[in-house]
C-alpha cells in the first residue's frame, strides 16, 4: 500500500474543500485535496454565487479575474402570482464590491479556485482519488484515510468536505439532526426565446411552483413538488409534465417542448440536516458534509464557502506554527454552527409557511399574499431578505495568513 503525506489533507473538492486548500496552501502549509471524480463537470450543481463569497474574492484581489469568467448577474428576485409580478428581493445596496449574484457554473469556479491554488508551491490536487476509510492511530486519532485505489494518505489534520452522502462522518459516527424538507425539485432548462428576459423569478399557482433563472440563452428550472411525488410525477408522462409547466408560465409554453425525454430531467431530493459536532481528534467536517442546505435562497455553496473561511481563519497560522489542532476545532464548530442554525431555521420557515401550503392548496390565488405586496410597494423593505440571502449571517472575512509565495 502507497502511503503520501501532508499537512492538511481535504477529501472533496466542491466549494469548501476548494476554497479551504486554497486558503491553507496560502498559509505556507502542503494541502493535498482527493476528489473522486475525474473533473469538477456536473450538471444542476448549485451556481449561485452570492454577494458574500464575491466579496472574498475581493478580499483575495481576485475577483476582476473571477468575473472574466462567463457568467450572468442577478440584482434583484420577483415572483409571479396571481397574474402579478411582484419584485421581492433587492441585492444593489449591500455594502460589498460587488452586490449580486454572479449565476457562473459551478465547474467554472471550482477550476478558477483550483488554478489559484496550484500557484502556491503545497497545493496538490488528486482526481479519481476517492477516500473510503478513515486512518486512525494507536490512541484513537484521525490521521489520514484510505482510498479506494489502495492509497494510504496521512496528515496532520483531514477535513471531511465530501458531500452530503459524506462517507467520512459516518465512519467518524458523528451525530445527525435530520430536520427535514417536504418538497423535492426537478431540475431542467429550457431554450429561452428571442425577447424574454429576467433576473430570477418564482412562478406561483395553487399547488405549482417553478423559480425560474436567466442564464443568458436558457432559463435554468427548478419546478417543486412535495417529497415523494417524483415517481408519480413521471407515470403521469411527458405530455402532463410539459402542459403543467405551460401553464405556469404560458408565455413560454412553445419551449418546454423542447423537454422530450425524462433525462433531460434531473431529481433533486431535498434535505436539510446537520451535524451536531463536526470534530474528531483529528478530523474536522464543514460545507455540505456537515450540514445540508435546502435550496431555498440557494445559499448552500456560500455556506460552505464561509466554513472554509473560518476554518482557515481559526487553524491556519496555529498549523503553520506547529501547534496541535485538535484543541482548535471545536472554535471552527463554535463560529459556524450559529450562522448555519439560523440560515436553515429560515429556510424550514420558508419551507413550512411558504411552500408546503403551496404545494398543498387546491383553491386558486386570486391576489399576492400580504408579504409579497409590501414587498412589492415599498422598495426599502426589499433590502431585508436581499441581505439575508446576498450576505447570510456571521459572515466572515478572510484572516488566515498569506505565508507562501505565489509562483511566477
Amino acid at each position: 500500500m502507497k502511503e503520501k503525506q501532508s499537512d492538511i489533507l481535504i477529501v472533496g473538492g466542491g466549494p469548501a474543500g476548494m476554497m479551504a486548500a486554497l486558503l491553507f496552501a496560502r498559509a505556507g502549509l502542503t494541502v493535498a485535496v482527493l476528489e473522486k471524480h475525474a473533473d469538477f463537470f456536473r450538471d444542476f450543481r448549485g451556481d449561485t454565487v452570492h454577494p458574500s463569497t464575491l466579496e472574498l474574492f475581493h478580499q483575495l484581489g481576485l475577483l476582476d479575474e473571477l468575473l472574466r469568467l462567463p457568467h450572468s448577474r442577478v440584482d434583484h428576485a420577483s415572483v409571479h402570482i396571481a397574474g402579478r409580478a411582484m419584485k421581492v428581493i433587492d441585492f444593489g445596496h449591500l455594502p460589498v464590491a460587488a452586490p449580486y449574484i454572479a449565476m457562473m457554473p459551478q465547474w467554472d469556479l471550482l477550476n478558477f479556485i483550483a488554478d489559484q491554488a496550484r500557484q502556491y508551491p503545497g497545493f496538490a490536487l488528486h482526481m479519481e482519488s476517492e477516500a473510503v476509510d478513515l486512518v486512525r492511530d494507536e490512541a484513537g486519532r484521525v490521521c489520514g484515510v484510505v482510498t479506494r485505489g489502495g492509497e494510504k494518505w496521512h496528515a496532520r489534520l483531514v477535513i471531511a468536505a465530501d458531500g452530503r452522502r459524506s462517507v467520512l462522518r459516518g465512519e467518524a459516527a458523528l451525530p445527525l439532526r435530520n430536520i427535514g424538507a417536504p418538497m423535492d425539485v426537478f431540475w431542467f432548462r429550457i431554450d429561452k426565446p428571442e425577447g424574454h428576459g429576467g433576473d430570477v423569478f418564482g412562478t406561483v399557482q395553487a399547488g405549482r411552483f417553478m423559480v425560474m433563472i436567466d442564464r443568458g440563452d436558457y432559463y435554468q428550472c427548478a419546478f417543486l413538488f412535495s417529497k415523494g411525488q417524483a415517481d408519480g410525477v413521471r407515470a403521469a408522462g411527458l405530455d402532463a409534465f410539459r402542459a403543467s409547466l405551460r401553464s405556469l408560465v404560458p408565455d413560454l409554453g412553445a419551449a418546454f417542448d423542447g423537454i422530450t425525454s425524462w433525462d433531460q430531467v434531473k431529481t433533486l431530493e431535498v434535505a436539510l440536516d446537520r451535524l451536531e459536532r463536526w470534530h474528531r481528534p483529528g478530523l474536522l467536517v464543514i460545507g455540505d458534509a456537515a450540514h445540508a442546505m435546502s435550496p431555498i435562497a440557494g445559499v448552500g455553496i456560500n455556506i460552505a464557502v464561509q466554513d472554509a473561511v473560518t476554518a482557515a481563519n481559526v487553524l491556519a497560522g496555529p498549523i503553520a506554527g506547529g501547534e496541535d489542532p485538535d484543541p482548535l476545532l471545536e472554535e471552527v464548530y463554535r463560529r459556524r454552527i450559529k450562522p448555519v442554525r439560523r440560515m436553515q431555521a429560515f429556510q424550514k420557515l420558508a419551507q413550512d409557511r411558504v411552500v408546503a401550503p403551496l404545494l398543498r392548496r387546491t383553491r386558486p390565488i386570486r391576489k399576492p399574499f400580504l408579504i409579497l405586496r409590501l414587498l412589492n410597494r415599498v422598495p426599502l423593505l426589499r433590502r431585508i431578505p436581499g441581505r439575508i440571502v446576498g450576505l447570510g449571517f456571521g459572515r466572515e472575512d478572510i484572516h488566515s495568513p498569506e505565508a507562501a509565495s505565489p509562483r511566477n
